[in-house]
């Protein structure tokens, strides 16, 4: 009965105009009622069990507005991408009462389960917001919440997580490897989602492309696409000494010669910027109408140029049978995953074994990676009109 009840009800919130009896779904199969795919949820459930999960995604909470935005939240808020409306300051002593609740509340919790072929997932969530991860005295204690819930997802026999926005900060935990070193015999696989968000960011750059530039807060993720983009001929250009130097140095010698440090005057020619945050105002105001702002970080850009275009952060269109998806995944639209979430799917449909995390980068695997990614249905994002 507790099964016939749970069904993820789940269909009576996901499905129009089905599944009204929630309790009593006798009703239902007598008014013609019962959504077709009841039986086959329900068969799955006594199958698999609610306890049993194969994918984990660990994320937090972005902006104290950002918790509205969940299912758990307000429904019609989560069905569209988050964007901070007027009627939120409506709300704000609601939104204080969280946010100190979230100080002393140090339980993560589901937010979102999903299923796709064989596969289970949850959205687990940190109850903590972008900047406590930026106090430098709250960051031990995000990290012991980061480390609990990856080894809770190990005692309940998940095979992947991935660390998602900053719980992969390489100030934090350097891209999760701290956890790899500190629970060496743990099964459950950490990823990081670089390589895919990577080659999704590579893939993004029109095909006739011959040069970009690259500017904002270097990260791992912005290190493989210089060197990749290096390999295969594209000239990588820099607007700052120090971010030139430091991609200099992870590429390989004989492809430095793509790697350029440029000057203002030189930026007319450059129609395509791959950007991270810390990209400045006036960094934007430098390039040139009709350019197409691609970001390589976890946090989207500031779109200060009407007479421009604005990619969005590295994601995904997910397959259609990829079950229960009915809310956006923050900033993101509708039926669109992040690379790092779609990353620790990947890594369990392939069945890879290693861990994908830490320092180090896998320029070799760039198009294996993305290769099987179009293999399993995931299809890259069309850019924004215009």
């Amino acid at each position: 009965m507790e099964h016939e009840n749970c069904r993820y009800h789940s269909l009576h919130h996901t499905q129009f105009r089905t599944n009204y009896s929630l309790f009593m779904p006798l009703y239902d199969y007598i008014y013609g009622t019962m959504d077709e795919s009841t039986d086959t949820l329900y068969e799955k459930t006594l199958e698999r069990g609610d306890d049993i999960v194969d994918v984990v995604h660990l994320t937090h909470l972005t902006t104290p507005e950002s918790i509205y935005h969940l299912r758990i939240g307000l429904a019609s808020f989560a069905s569209y991408p988050f964007a901070y409306r007027w009627f939120m300051r409506l709300l704000w002593p609601f939104t204080s009462l969280s946010m100190i609740f979230t100080l002393f509340y140090a339980r993560l919790f589901v937010a979102e389960r999903n299923s796709f072929n064989k596969l289970n997932l949850q959205s687990w969530v940190i109850p903590r917001y972008n900047l406590q991860y930026l106090l430098k005295w709250r960051k031990e204690a995000i990290n012991n919440m980061i480390e609990k819930a990856i080894l809770e997802a190990d005692k309940k026999g998940v095979k992947v997580l991935s660390l998602g926005l900053m719980n992969q900060g390489e100030e934090l935990n350097r891209n999760g490897e701290v956890y790899i070193h500190n629970h060496p015999d743990m099964k459950v696989r950490l990823v990081d989602g670089s390589r895919l968000a990577a080659a999704v960011v590579i893939n993004s750059v029109p095909k006739a492309t011959t040069s970009v530039v690259m500017t904002g807060n270097l990260t791992k993720v912005a290190y493989t696409i210089a060197s990749a983009l290096c390999q295969r001929g594209v000239q990588v250009s820099t607007l700052r000494l120090d971010e030139y130097e430091k991609i200099r140095s992870c590429v390989p010698q004989e492809c430095r010669d793509h790697l350029v440090y440029l000057t203002s005057e030189a930026l007319s020619s450059n129609k395509v910027w791959l950007v991270g945050e810390g990209t400045t105002r006036e960094e934007q105001e430098k390039a040139t109408k009709g350019t197409l702002f691609i970001p390589f970080s976890q946090f989207p850009l500031k779109q200060l140029r009407r007479d421009c275009i604005y990619h969005t952060t590295p994601a995904l269109i997910v397959p259609k049978s990829l079950v229960n998806v009915h809310s956006c995944e923050n900033w993101l639209p509708r039926k669109a995953m992040s690379a790092t979430r779609v990353a620790g799917i990947l890594h369990a449909l392939e069945g890879w074994e290693m861990h994908e995390c830490g320092t180090s980068l896998l320029l070799s695997d760039l198009d294996q990676v993305w290769e099987a990614c179009l293999s399993h249905g995931f299809q890259p994002l069309l850019l924004p009109h215009h």
